[in-house]
């Protein structure tokens, strides 16, 4: 006999650093250049690694957490989770 059972449910409450993503640009390398939307920054470079791993997309998020590592998130899914401090 087989009970199904939703399974628990969590809330993330952690800090990150984000920028939405208005445009990207590969590069030869395998690298690309993210032109965030707010134009107070500069364009900046992920390396191939990033691009591979990731596959991010313009009018996603770019995400830096507190250790570090590097994330893309999709628009509706960031959105949808985090707000601005």
């Amino acid at each position: 006999m087989t009970i199904e059972k939703q399974m628990p449910q969590y809330l993330c409450n952690k800090k990150v650093w984000a920028l939405k993503i208005k445009d990207i640009v590969g590069n030869i390398d395998g690298s690309a250049t993210l032109t965030p939307e707010d134009i107070t920054y500069a364009p900046f470079v992920v390396d191939r690694y990033y691009v591979k791993k990731h596959e991010p997309q313009a009018g996603g998020y770019y995400v830096v957490y507190k250790d570090g590592y590097q994330s893309f998130s999709p628009a509706d899914v960031f959105e949808n989770g985090y707000y601005l401090l």
